[in-house]
């Protein structure tokens, strides 16, 4: 499970300018002790001694703390310290002379007040959701250092009995927390279903687990979870399933860590002996099930969780290596897959369009600083940037299972013709190509479908041939398995308007972008 969110009337604190006035109101009222417990973590016990050495070989006499919140996407840093505490015994120490610590803060708003304050050095962040609380954050000079990790399978979509697909939820009431992953998760899910996020009912939760709870009440049809929550959700409502998760969204929710531009300037040496222990710690996890073992024990510990929970937590994430905060930042210029930039931008846009951004975004490259990531290199193959997915043929029960979502796309050919012109191409780039990148995981049906008019069998030839063309271009142009595309001609056979009428054939002429489990 990742933080806790603040209490429902405060969430509006994310909008920006808005976070640091929220809190000193509710300060001054004796609200915060109420919406905001201190940390659970507990404070190292550092010697003199013991910071002296640290300041000689680092230059930063005191454990450098990091905010983070109950998740499993932290493990590299955790690990690579060998604990929560700050330790002469950590690895940190031991090859850098660098102390850390890890605050535990589950709580959204005092763990911003402790960055705000000093309390914490770097905290923690998703990429995607950071441009709600950017602006308000600017007078802080706050810049994005290095990704974490990116989630996989810990954030998740249930529904109830009934609803099969993500497009079967419009009219319905989905409860989700603002201005959290959980948003941008179910945002982007629309998305790649072409629903309006105005044609659904959203029912505002304080948190993922507080939108878990609606669901179990019966007072939702469904909810934006996290894991292992998702599981109580399905035990706890019959019949109700997952409709999808960031295991197949597997591109979409980025966590990051931000420190002040002014920390940054004044220890980065200290950065660059974190951010690379961080990072080896990752690269060993993801290549070590014994590295994987130890790393929950440490999570047990520092997390106070059951050891399989902690386990779980981690297999929930994709643990960033050099390569992959490589690819993620774009630092040789060629990267094709999902970029923070692509991440920050596209939710910036459409936290705007629901309304919770009203005021200027800080533009990407105002937001990161890239010194310390310039400064290291790692090398080995456990460095690497994670490989893109790889796919069997698809099974016939693969070919027809029920979609997790279906966007409809109109797609012009000349008569008769297959062929993909210039426009075309740009259709597909810009409806289909962004989905297949967030969707990573997920295998892709794409159908093909014209009107009624001429002979059916060549229509049918027709429609699997201009399908067929559209996975061409993906694959040529983007280079994702052709494995993962499952190609589909239907013909005049599944129409969606009434081939009577001009305007319904237009409709009936289209391509359709299904996402499979």
């Amino acid at each position: 499970m990742k933080l806790k969110p603040a209490a429902k009337f405060l969430i509006a604190a994310l909008t920006v300018g808005g976070l640091w006035g929220a809190y000193t109101v509710a300060k001054s009222k004796g609200m915060l002790d109420k919406i905001a417990p201190a940390s659970r973590g507990e404070s190292s016990d550092v010697s003199d001694d013991l910071a002296d050495k640290a300041k000689e070989r680092i230059g930063l006499g005191r454990p450098l703390k990091v905010g983070v919140v109950t998740w499993g996407g932290y493990a590299g840093g955790e690990y690579f310290n060998g604990g929560f505490k700050a330790s002469e015994a950590s690895r940190y120490f031991q090859e850098y002379g660098l102390l850390v610590e890890f605050v535990l803060n589950d709580d959204f708003l005092s763990s911003r007040e402790a960055f705000k304050s000093g309390a914490v050095d770097l905290l923690w962040t998703t990429a995607d959701a950071f441009p709600v609380e950017a602006a308000g954050m600017a007078a802080l000079n706050p810049r994005v250092v290095f990704q974490a990790d990116w989630s996989r399978g810990g954030d998740v979509i249930v529904a109830r009995r009934g609803i099969g697909s993500i497009n079967d939820i419009r009219g319905k009431k989905v409860a989700v927390a603002f201005g959290t992953p959980s948003h941008t998760f179910l945002i982007q899910s629309l998305k790649a279903a072409d629903i309006p996020y105005s044609s659904i009912d959203i029912v505002e939760a304080p948190s993922a687990i507080d939108a878990a709870s609606y669901f179990k009440a019966g007072k939702v049809d469904a909810a934006v979870v996290w894991s292992p929550d998702d599981a109580d959700c399905l035990k706890n409502v019959p019949g109700s399933s997952v409709l999808v998760s960031t295991r197949a969204a597997s591109n979409i929710i980025a966590d990051v860590f931000i420190a002040k531009q002014e920390f940054i300037d004044r220890n980065a040496k200290a950065l660059n002996a974190l951010v690379s222990g961080w990072l080896i710690g990752a690269a060993e996890i993801n290549s070590s099930e014994s590295a994987k073992a130890k790393a929950a024990e440490i999570l047990s510990a520092g997390l106070n969780q059951p050891l399989d929970f902690c386990l779980q937590a981690i297999n929930n994430t994709r643990l960033a290596t050099y390569g992959d905060n490589v690819n993620f930042f774009d630092l040789q210029g060629s990267f094709k897959g999902v970029r923070g930039e692509d991440l920050y931008s596209q939710m910036s846009d459409a936290y705007r369009s629901v309304g919770l951004i009203t005021d200027p975004v800080p533009a990407w490259r105002s937001i990161i600083d890239l010194t310390v990531l310039r400064g290291i290199r790692l090398e080995g193959s456990e460095h690497a940037a994670e490989g893109a997915a790889v796919f069997t043929a698809a099974t016939q029960e693969q070919r027809t299972t029920q979609a997790i979502s279906t966007k409809k796309v109109s797609i012009s050919y000349a008569s008769g013709s297959d062929r993909l012109d210039e426009n075309a191409k740009y259709i597909v780039d810009r409806e289909m190509a962004p989905i297949a990148k967030e969707f990573g995981q997920a295998r892709i049906r794409v159908a093909g479908n014209t009107d009624s008019q001429g002979n059916p069998a060549a229509n049918r030839a027709l429609s699997e041939r201009r399908a067929k063309s559209v996975v061409d271009h993906l694959v040529n142009t983007y280079g994702f398995d052709r494995n993962r595309f499952v190609v589909v001609g239907n013909g005049a056979d599944v129409p969606v308007a009434d081939n009577g009428t001009e305007e319904g054939r237009a409709k009936n002429r289209r391509t359709e972008f299904e996402l499979l489990p």
